[in-house]
């Protein structure tokens, strides 16, 4: 198994590394790095600058916002100094508290960027269905007491696959500066009492997963038919929407770039739902899209005739993240 690989400790690793990172986002303010909170950024910047001696900034794929958790969140930065991977695994993660763990360290391209360079991001969303609320998963799942018709959910929700503008989806201070966003795929499957949300996307909007959410609980519980998931897409109207799910649910659970960075390969999480057998990379439905094609060959840029330029001044166009 990949995840298993034996760490080196001879060859020093330099230059543009990535990383893969796990957290619990419990107590974090979310990724991003506040002077008034703690945030999973701060907490893994100050281990890494202890290991390099020097301080260090890192870039992610995906911020998450507070009490959102991940198995596979991306980070890349410029080493100031050479290190092992062991030094840069091992050491950071004895520097770094319980809740947040470095899973592996590669050497990559210096055109790698977590953020620009990544084709699709996928969440699962959590929820265990049962009567009585749960104990040991309490702090890594949404509990709803009503029965949900998981079956319903799912066809409910593929409504919303493909390229929408998703303002009905989006928090009132969603900072993007557009709403359209490309959804590769929404799966919800019933585990026993797990009920999971399965979704891939180029990216999401603030808050637009735990929005999906409250969507489909409330087709699930029966509270709205099946179109409402399409009527509310329709109206492109947040205002006109149902409740935002709890945090606790949600996991960012993989990111995929273009094969040519060959990136470390683990089981999708999180690990309650190991049983499933998913790897990243094994379901291939990025579509052959512009923008897809313009990540793949970023910082570069694909011209109006389909040729790779130096930059993006050709088209003006803006990157979506």
């Amino acid at each position: 198994m990949a995840f298993f690989t034996r760490q080196d400790d001879n060859r020093t690793l330099g230059g543009r590394l990535a990383l893969g990172v796990e957290y619990d986002g419990t107590r974090y303010c979310g990724w991003q790095r506040l002077r008034h909170a703690e945030s999973v950024q701060g907490a893994l910047e100050a281990a890494l600058s202890k290991i390099a001696a020097t301080p260090v900034r890192v870039l992610c794929s995906g911020r998450t916002d507070s009490g959102v958790h991940a198995t596979r969140q991306i980070v890349h930065f410029d080493a100031p100094v050479a290190r092992t991977q062991k030094a840069w695994v091992f050491g950071t993660n004895a520097q770094l508290p319980r809740d947040i763990a470095i899973r592996w360290l590669v050497e990559v391209e210096s055109d790698f960027h977590s953020r620009f360079s990544a084709l699709a991001r996928r969440y699962r969303y959590v929820i265990v269905n049962q009567p009585t609320r749960p104990v040991l998963e309490r702090h890594n799942v949404t509990w709803c007491r009503e029965p949900l018709d998981a079956d319903r959910m799912h066809r409910a929700a593929q409504v919303l696959v493909g390229e929408h503008d998703f303002s009905s989806y989006r928090a009132a201070g969603c900072q993007s500066s557009t709403p359209i966003r490309h959804l590769h795929f929404i799966e919800v499957q019933r585990h026993g009492a797990l009920v999971v949300i399965d979704v891939q996307a180029n990216a999401f909007l603030h808050h637009m997963i735990r929005n999906l959410a409250g969507v489909l609980v409330a087709v699930g519980r029966g509270d709205e038919d099946e179109g409402y998931p399409a009527r509310l897409l329709a109206l492109r109207d947040r205002t006109l929407g149902n409740v935002t799910a709890p945090a606790c649910g949600l996991h960012f659970v993989d990111v995929r770039y273009d094969e040519r960075f060959a990136l470390p390969e683990e089981p999708v999480g999180p690990q309650m739902l190991g049983f499933l057998g998913d790897w990243t990379g094994d379901r291939d439905v990025i579509p052959d899209t512009p923008l897809m094609r313009r990540r793949r060959v970023w910082p570069k840029w694909i011209d109006d005739n389909g040729r790779v330029v130096e930059s993006n001044a050709a088209t003006g166009e803006e990157m979506n993240s």
